[in-house]
């Protein structure tokens, strides 16, 4: 297990926050709240068979 450290944006508050991807699996899609407001984020990753990581980050009504 590789975990990758990623930078993105809340869908909720807009702040800048730090998660741990892991990138050893195809597909991955879990929820982790954001450390500055709390409320619930839905992260979907997708590696393509070239390595190449794809992230979806979506609030938890979409």
């Amino acid at each position: 297990m590789q975990l990758l450290n990623r930078e993105i944006s809340c869908p909720y508050c807009g702040e800048s926050i730090d998660i741990l991807i892991d990138d050893s699996v195809s597909e991955s899609d879990y929820y982790e709240d954001c450390s500055v407001c709390c409320r619930p984020i839905r992260i979907q990753l997708n590696v393509d068979v070239g390595g190449e990581c794809q992230l979806l980050i979506l609030r938890d009504d979409e």
